[in-house]
C-alpha cells in the first residue's frame, strides 16, 4: 500500500490573528511531503510512527462519539492496516510551523472515513467548515487544541482565506515570477518549536488590557491588510504592511522569537534587506522571511540556510 501524497502548509499571514478572527492565508507547501505505507519489518521511525498511530486510532474513536461533529470511520480497517505494519512516511519536519501533523490527519481522514467530502465535489463554504471542524477535532490529538486549518490545507492543497473563524474559502494567489528578485523565504532557527506552550504564552498576554489593544489596533490591523495585497497581487503596499507587522511582532510577541533571531530581526527592519514573521506559533522551527531583493537577503543572512517558498 502506498497512499497519495499530504503536502506541507505554510501559513503566510494570521497566526495567533486567526484566534482572535483576523484574516488569514494559508498555502500548500510542496516541497514537504507524507503518505500512508505499509512494511513487514518495522524499525525506527517508521515503529514509532505506527505506535503512535494506534493511540491516535483510539483517540479516533472518540471523535465519532462526539455528537457535534459528524463523521464515521473505518476504524477495522485502519486496525487491520496497523497491525499490517502501516505507518506515516514524511519528510515534513515536526516543531517547524508547517505542518506534520495536518497531513498525517488529512492522510487518515482520506482513507478512513466513511461517506467523506472529497477534493473534487462543490465546495461550499458549508463543506469547508464541516472539514474544518472535523480536521480540528481530530488534530486536537497532537496540539491540544486546533483550528483544523493546517489538515484542511493539505487535504485540498489549495490555498486558504480565512476572513474568519466561520468563513473560509479556497482562493487563487497571483503566479510567480521565477525571474523576479522578490522572494517569501524560509529561515530555519535550528531549533524545534513547541506549539501549546506558545500558544500558552499568548493566552497569557491576552489578559493584559494592553496587549489586547495591541493586537486589535496593530497586529490584526497590518496581517489583514498583508492578506489583501498578497491577494491583489499589491507588492509595493504588501511590503510596507510587512514591515510594520515584523515591528509589532518584534515588540510584543518577543517570547515566540528564538533569542539568538532577535538582532537580525531588528536588523531587517533598520536596513529594509528582508522583514521576519513568524511561521506558526514559533519558539523555534521556521521563521518567515519577505524581501523585495533575495541576493541582498542573502548577504545580510549569510551563514543561515534559506529556502524560496515564492518569487514576486
Amino acid at each position: 500500500m502506498k497512499g497519495p501524497l499530504f503536502y506541507s502548509k505554510i501559513l503566510l499571514f494570521g497566526e495567533y490573528g486567526i484566534i482572535k478572527d483576523s484574516r488569514g492565508l494559508s498555502i500548500p507547501y510542496n516541497f514537504f511531503k507524507g503518505a500512508l505505507k505499509k512494511s513487514k519489518n518495522l524499525s525506527g521511525a517508521a515503529l514509532k510512527s505506527n505506535e503512535n498511530l494506534k493511540r491516535f486510532a483510539g483517540h479516533l474513536e472518540t471523535v465519532q462519539e462526539d455528537t457535534s461533529i459528524e463523521v464515521a470511520f473505518d476504524l477495522e480497517l485502519l486496525r487491520s492496516d496497523l497491525a499490517e505494519g502501516m505507518y506515516f512516511d514524511s519528510s515534513i519536519p515536526q516543531g517547524y510551523g508547517v505542518g506534520s501533523s495536518g497531513a498525517l490527519v488529512a492522510a487518515i481522514y482520506d482513507r478512513y472515513a466513511i461517506g467523506k467530502i472529497t477534493v473534487l465535489e462543490n465546495l461550499t463554504r458549508e463543506k469547508l467548515l464541516k472539514l474544518k471542524g472535523i480536521f480540528g477535532r481530530m488534530e486536537s490529538y497532537f496540539h491540544g487544541k486546533s483550528s483544523g486549518l493546517d489538515p484542511l490545507n493539505s487535504y485540498l492543497s489549495l490555498p486558504i482565506l480565512i476572513n474568519s473563524q466561520d468563513n473560509i474559502e479556497s482562493t487563487s494567489i497571483p503566479s510567480q515570477h521565477s525571474e523576479g528578485k522578490g522572494a517569501v523565504f524560509l529561515l530555519d532557527s535550528g531549533m524545534v518549536g513547541e506549539t501549546a506552550p506558545m500558544v500558552q504564552i499568548f493566552m497569557e498576554k491576552m489578559k493584559q488590557e494592553g496587549f489586547r489593544q495591541v493586537l486589535k489596533d496593530q497586529f490584526i490591523r497590518y496581517t489583514d491588510a498583508c492578506v489583501e495585497d498578497f491577494i491583489s497581487g499589491n507588492v509595493k503596499s504588501l511590503f510596507g504592511n510587512i514591515k510594520q507587522l515584523s515591528h509589532v511582532v518584534l515588540d510584543h510577541f518577543k517570547p515566540m522569537i528564538p533569542k539568538e533571531f532577535h538582532q537580525l530581526w531588528k536588523q531587517g527592519i533598520e536596513t529594509n534587506a528582508y522583514y521576519l514573521k513568524l511561521c506558526g506559533s514559533g519558539g523555534g522551527g521556521y521563521i518567515l522571511g519577505f524581501t523585495e531583493d533575495l541576493s541582498k537577503a542573502r548577504k545580510a543572512l549569510k551563514g543561515h540556510r534559506l529556502e524560496v517558498v515564492y518569487n514576486f
